[in-house]
């Protein structure tokens, strides 16, 4: 058995609860204080001239890095795995995605892109990226391997999510990874949904890993953060991309960050059990058409969320029955335990109605019913379920 310095064990020994816990931390580096301090930088002195010239320090400048963004980095880096070479630090996960998406590509390059990907990461594929001279395929999310068909020779990214955060189908990553490597193309995902703790999106074959921090690192809907996770092959032109775009996320951030990290194990496991039960009570409702979650035995996508994942969170839709728009609106505004927003990953439960219709291109968008997504959060789930029951009660009134 491997031991780290001192004859104790080093934190790779440890499960991954554990490791979520301690990783980042110092404690005797910072006076025995068990959080790291929040340093709010810019400016580094040197104690001398040579030492200026010579750049011999830890640390160079605020927005190059301080132990308040190391503890940060070096925490998500132990949870994503040892295949994660490095992790930027970004101010939301649109920064992650789009920085991501900028630091392996540039101009006569062709990119593939989900075709149920977050809206804003459409909106910077077909805006930014079109106006730089990179152009954009959408494909079919449930296509895997087929994706070979659509690869070009200038196709040097391909991005995913798994499962789509609105519509929730389950990509095949590794066999998708497997299709874009053979191409010389590199694998993006955005692995918001299950976080490294439930999918090790660089041990599957992805090359850039990203995460919108906002919603289960962060855990309290106070935050604005993206990470992206790079291994050895993307890492350089990660950081040189975040670094030279002078992109950073503000120290209190940081800390908020780490904060939300040291609970997330715990947080995820009850967004999980909670999410399920909600979903599987929601099966036996006569008002429900379908269910759109991947952990549950026979929806969409399951066999390969079984497979591939170690868990699942709060996320998932409904599609209803036909009924009029009114009656929907009646059900929402009858929820008192759930928000209308559009973020997730809080400790509040949330629910909100979409339509996907206008901005699908490669796949059609035709679920049977108006569709709800929800968000399973943190109250009881008892409570939870006696509000959705006054829901339908509205539903069925206002029908």
């Amino acid at each position: 058995m491997t031991k780290a310095e001192g004859g104790k064990p080093a934190q790779s020994e440890f499960k991954q609860d554990t490791r979520v816990t301690i990783s980042g931390r110092n404690p005797h580096a910072h006076h025995g204080y068990v959080n790291t301090p929040v340093y709010h930088a810019s400016t580094l002195l040197y104690r001398t001239a040579e030492d200026f010239l010579g750049r011999k320090s830890q640390y160079s400048y605020g927005r190059r890095g301080t132990p308040t963004s190391e503890a940060l980095e070096k925490a998500i880096q132990e949870i994503e795995g040892p295949a994660c070479a490095a992790v930027a630090l970004l101010p939301s996960g649109l920064a992650a995605i789009s920085t991501a998406l900028l630091s392996v590509l540039q101009s006569g390059d062709h990119v593939l892109v989900n075709d149920n990907a977050y809206g804003p990461c459409r909106k910077f594929c077909d805006s930014v990226l079109k106006r730089y001279g990179v152009s954009t395929t959408y494909y079919d999310p449930l296509i895997s391997a087929g994706i070979a068909a659509l690869m070009q020779p200038n196709t040097r990214a391909v991005f995913t999510e798994a499962p789509g955060s609105l519509t929730f189908e389950m990509q095949d990553i590794p066999a998708i990874a497997e299709v874009a490597h053979k191409n010389n193309a590199l694998v993006l995902m955005d692995n918001t949904w299950a976080s490294p703790l439930y999918f090790k999106a660089l041990e599957k074959g992805v090359d850039l890993s990203i995460q919108s921090g906002t919603k289960y690192i962060g855990g309290h809907s106070d935050l604005m953060l993206g990470t992206v996770s790079a291994n050895k092959d993307a890492a350089q032109r990660l950081k040189d991309t975040a670094y030279t775009m002078g992109l950073c996320v503000g120290p209190d951030d940081m800390n908020l960050g780490l904060r939300g990290l040291r609970t997330l194990a715990v947080r995820l496991r009850q967004h999980h059990q909670s999410g399920l039960t909600v979903a599987r009570w929601f099966e036996q409702q006569p008002e429900v058409l379908k269910v759109l979650h991947p952990a549950l035995p026979g929806a969409p996508g399951h066999d390969i969320w079984k497979r591939d994942f170690t868990g699942a969170c709060g996320l998932f839709a409904i599609v209803l029955k036909p009924v009029p728009e009114k009656a929907v609106l009646a059900f929402l505004n009858a929820l008192s335990l759930y928000g209308m927003g559009a973020s997730w990953g809080g400790f509040e439960s949330l629910a909100i109605p979409y339509d996907v219709t206008a901005y699908r291109t490669a796949t059609k968008w035709a679920p049977g019913g108006p569709s709800i997504r929800f968000h399973i959060g943190l109250e009881d789930v008892g409570d939870l379920i006696a509000d959705l029951e006054r829901g339908f009660a509205a539903l069925a009134a206002a029908k």
